[in-house]
């Protein structure tokens, strides 16, 4: 077993079953409340059966419900058919789950729903990179691993219907909690009732009014207005670039969705090529999105373009700037001289080569 495993676990998990599952896109959302769980294009089909059983019953349930435990549902949905897929698995398999000799729902309740998952996140990336044949066992093993890591993911946040957001705090529960719409930290709102959770800070350290003004759409910087009462520069540079972002916080998913081939779907070969190659350098997998969401942010923010990828991948290609910009003009019906090439690549920021 990896050795650190270890270091988030104190006992092993074991897998959960596979088969391909034929979705027609790269993964479905099946809507908790508030929450969405990503089913794997590829995971099993007992697992992927049992994930949309649990999500149509999960509705009064959560982790802070004594009468609707989360965890209780997990045991008598999720548990048989990650058992199952567990016997079906090889032992060389089995060593990149946490928890192999206890239950799914006992794992979770014995380390907690995060900590299981960020344990597993990096088990299964380990497993990436040393075991992964790209076989379909090994395809379907990732996607049902991925799946379940969402599913404990989204879990760890699910709150009631009718709730305080955390122990003690007085402000209102039914504000959305999430990411900044410009980026991947949390809003301003979100970061405050963490920190609450966390016991990082107690509720009555924050006066009234100061919750009453705190964003549940942006973080603190990229809140409208400054605290002077002018309007933000970057809040004006995020809206503007709204559009752009969400493309390419797309085009970013589909590519940590299947990494082993060119799927953003960008429409342009040199486009979808770039996000491949350059993906191949990362750790990142889908459930990373504050990761990819500000990545998004920085590639926006940078104005790294797409002709500017096409260059980056040209070059990485072997093709020297004057070649570079041939093939652009040529092809790609981009005016493009040397020079311009030149300039283009030394804008670019040093972690989008390749």
């Amino acid at each position: 077993m990896p050795l650190f495993a270890s270091a988030f676990l104190l006992f092993p998990i074991r897998p959960i079953q596979c088969q391909a599952l034929p979705l027609a896109k790269t993964y479905s959302l099946a809507k908790m409340v508030d929450m969405k769980i990503t089913i794997w294009e590829g995971c099993d089909l007992t697992v992927a059966a049992a994930i949309k059983f649990f999500v149509e019953r999960s509705s009064p349930y959560s982790i802070f419900s004594r009468r609707y435990p989360i965890l209780r549902l997990i045991q008598e949905v999720i548990d048989p058919a990650v058992a199952d897929y567990v016997n079906s698995l090889p032992p060389s398999h089995k060593d990149y789950i946490s928890g192999v000799n206890l239950g799914f729902s006992e794992v979770l309740k014995k380390l907690g729903l995060n900590v299981v998952a960020q344990a597993q996140r990096l088990l299964l990336r380990n497993f990436v990179l040393t075991l992964d044949q790209q076989t379909s066992l090994d395809k379907c093993f990732t996607a049902t691993i991925e799946s379940l890591i969402e599913l404990v993911s989204e879990c760890a946040s699910k709150r009631p219907k009718k709730s305080s957001p955390a122990k003690g705090v007085t402000i209102n529960s039914q504000r959305k909690l999430g990411y900044c719409e410009f980026c991947g930290n949390l809003t301003e709102f979100s970061k405050l009732i963490s920190e609450i959770s966390e016991f990082v800070a107690n509720d009555h350290e924050f006066p009234v009014h100061e919750k009453q003004v705190l964003s549940h759409r942006y973080c603190s910087d990229h809140r409208p207005k400054l605290t002077n009462g002018l309007w933000n520069p970057k809040y004006r540079q995020g809206k503007r670039s709204l559009e752009q972002f969400n493309k390419e916080l797309i085009r970013l998913r589909r590519q940590c969705a299947k990494p082993h081939k060119a799927n953003a779907n960008t429409g342009n070969i040199l486009i979808d090529t770039y996000f491949h190659e350059w993906m191949q350098g990362q750790t990142l997998t889908p459930a990373d999105l504050d990761k990819l969401r500000n990545i998004a942010r920085r590639m926006v923010d940078s104005k790294f373009t797409d002709t500017k990828k096409k260059i980056i991948i040209l070059k990485h290609q072997g093709f020297n700037q004057f070649e570079t910009a041939q093939v652009l003009e040529k092809n790609h019906y981009t005016t493009m001289t040397k020079q311009a090439v030149s300039k283009a690549l030394a804008s670019v920021r040093k972690e989008f080569y390749i």
